[in-house]
């Protein structure tokens, strides 16, 4: 399946290297690093073929994770197992960074050595990795503790092992959104919908069956992922009955042809009970601006010459509120006669509720039922 596993610097110097077919050869290391990291143009595919090899990439920071292989596979399933390593290296020792690659070396070929086996992937859960690969040393092990470890491994559900028991039976559900909307200048939704996430935090004891139940309206992605530390997590999709929580309404002004006068007003559309928090407006500006004066009622802003963009930052701001920003733009004289595209402003903000129409997803399970309501929703 995966004939080799390198992962990189920035430099393009293997740190970890690992070959499980005869027909990758050091060669292979040398063409990904001359044609993928030492490339003359920015290389957008993460599937690159070179002399019948495929190399199959993911990059976190300035590190390179690459999957080599000359046979026909399946490449979801490589991309699949590329995350996991990096979720399994973050579980591990944090950050992925090259010095933490360097100091944890050996851990990560004993890593390896259990996730993969001949080019196939075995098991990547990290639940379940931990109970027999630490980064201190393992002391001998009982046969009731290699038992247990083995029929983790092998069993149905290898990120829970048995005979879990907590004080108190509890889950916690966090439900994060994001709401993508393009409007027009003149106020007209254009296209708009909801992407979420439900992540769950388990504390039951034993090995419970509970149903989670979610409005009929929304789309459930199937590839829901299941994590470490009894974690959960399912992704859903909605386009309809779309509660906007901000209004952005800009107003430009051309005052000749080296001057801009910009007006952009933010209204929350949320309870004044809720409150909006980390909010940040990016205005692009025209690519000969030459200087900018900035006015806001609330927050801070700067213009940022190397974004080409104004970015306007509230910390709070509570619903049914307003607020405005006024800069003048001085451009440089051009002779290029095309008028400016305007390109979208972009807001990010977080509100503690959920604007989508999955408001009373429900859980039952242990003999009883709860109601969940949503926690976080991040946008």
């Amino acid at each position: 399946m995966i004939g080799g596993l390198f992962i990189y610097n920035h430099k393009g110097e293997v740190l970890i290297s690992r070959v499980y077919r005869d027909d990758i050869g050091r060669n292979a290391v040398d063409a990904f690093r001359v044609n993928v990291i030492h490339a003359r143009q920015q290389v957008r595919s993460p599937v690159t073929n070179i002399a019948r090899t495929s190399f199959f990439h993911v990059k976190r920071s300035n590190i390179w994770l690459a999957a080599v292989t000359k046979q026909n596979v399946n490449a979801a399933m490589v991309f699949e197992f590329l995350y996991k390593m990096c979720d399994v290296m973050t579980a591990y020792f944090g950050k992925i960074s090259e010095e933490n690659i360097k100091n944890n070396f050996v851990l990560i070929y004993e890593l390896l050595d259990e996730i993969l086996d001949f080019g196939y992937p075995q098991n990547s859960e990290t639940g379940a990795l931990k109970t027999f690969i630490t980064q201190q040393g393992i002391k001998g092990q009982t046969k009731e503790e290699q038992s247990q470890i083995t029929s983790q491994v092998t069993g149905q559900i290898g990120w829970r092992r048995e005979g879990i028991k907590y004080r108190r039976n509890e889950l916690f559900l966090d439900v994060l959104e994001s709401v993508n909307l393009l409007m027009s200048p003149q106020g007209q939704v254009l296209s708009a919908h909801v992407s979420g996430r439900v992540v769950m935090k388990s504390y039951l004891s034993g090995m419970p069956e509970c149903k989670f139940g979610m409005n009929d309206k929304i789309v459930i992605d199937k590839q829901g992922k299941g994590g470490a530390s009894d974690d959960a997590g399912k992704r859903y999709r909605t386009t309809k009955d779309i509660i906007l929580p901000f209004r952005v309404i800009p107003l430009v002004r051309e005052v000749g042809r080296t001057k801009l006068e910009v007006k952009v007003v933010i209204k929350s559309n949320f309870k004044p009970s809720l409150l909006a928090q980390k909010i940040e407006v990016r205005i692009p500006t025209p690519l000969n601006t030459s200087g900018v004066q900035v006015i806001c009622m609330k927050g801070k802003a700067k213009y940022k010459a190397s974004e080409n963009a104004i970015v306007w930052k509230i910390k709070r701001m509570a619903g049914m509120k307003e607020s405005q920003i006024s800069a003048e733009i001085e451009l440089l004289p051009t002779n290029d006669k095309k008028k400016w595209a305007r390109p979208p402003i972009s807001m990010n903000f977080e509100v503690p509720f959920s604007p989508s129409v999955s408001k009373g997803p429900h859980l039952e399970g242990l003999g009883f039922k709860f109601n969940v309501g949503a926690h976080k929703t991040p946008l």
